[in-house]
């Protein structure tokens, strides 16, 4: 089951409401998995700085059975990048995003 789980510090007002259902057929397309065993989820409000500033930020992990590898992990994440700076406002600069095989 993959499973897109984001932790920022961003406050949970400035998630969009529908952001988990609008991330859910993106992950499922870039991962070329069935919507229906995809998860999203996101962790506002944490206590977090990245590179010494509280600026927005945020840290994800992208866990997944197979199609994670080298090349497939850059197309994951400029997919992911640009749906988190487009929805949540954190740009690509104060994303980490690490991948698990599971």
């Amino acid at each position: 089951m993959p499973h897109f789980r984001i932790e920022t510090n961003i406050s949970r007002s400035k998630i969009p409401a529908d952001f988990v259902v609008k991330a859910i057929p993106v992950l499922a397309k870039a991962l070329g998995k069935p919507e229906q065993y995809c998860v999203v989820t996101v962790i506002p409000e944490m206590l977090m700085s990245f590179g010494g500033s509280t600026e927005p930020c945020a840290i994800a992990n992208l866990m997944s059975i197979g199609s994670l590898g080298v090349e497939q992990n850059k197309k994951h994440a400029k997919v992911l990048f640009e749906l988190v700076e487009k929805e949540l406002g954190v740009p690509t600069d104060r994303f980490v995003l690490k991948y698990v095989f599971v």
